[in-house]
């Protein structure tokens, strides 16, 4: 009925290793986007809208990259589970692990929205 074998949990590999990727990169980006506002004189009222801001995409941040870890985790422990012969319990294991990436790639569109709403209000600033 299920046709979950071994390699199965395999392919979420390359797809994980490249979601880590993207999220070091927004990382990259909103540090960034933190040292620049430390260096800028701006407005005490926006600054602190701002940092808030950058505070909770940190925050998020590394709620995106706890739950992706947490899948890589699983993945694996089904990996070793189904590869010991454990089948039932590694497929429940691999569900876990879909989930804790679909809860990973929920927090990243999340985030997203946030950049692209505070690069909204950075162009009506500039306007």
């Amino acid at each position: 009925m299920n046709n979950i074998v071994l390699t199965t949990p395999a392919m979420l590999f390359p797809a994980i290793s490249l979601l880590f990727l993207a999220y070091t990169q927004r990382f990259l980006a909103l540090a960034n986007l933190i040292r620049n506002l430390q260096l800028k004189e701006i407005d005490k009222s926006k600054k602190s809208g701002q940092i808030k801001n950058l505070r909770h995409r940190l925050y998020l941040m590394k709620l995106m990259q706890l739950f992706g870890v947490i899948s890589f985790i699983l993945c694996s422990i089904s990996m070793m589970s189904m590869f010991l012969e454990y089948d039932i319990f590694g497929k429940i294991i691999f569900g876990i692990s879909i989930c804790g990436l679909i809860i990973s790639l929920i927090i990243s569109l999340y985030e997203v929205w946030l950049s692209t709403g505070a690069i909204e209000i950075a162009l009506s600033d500039m306007e």
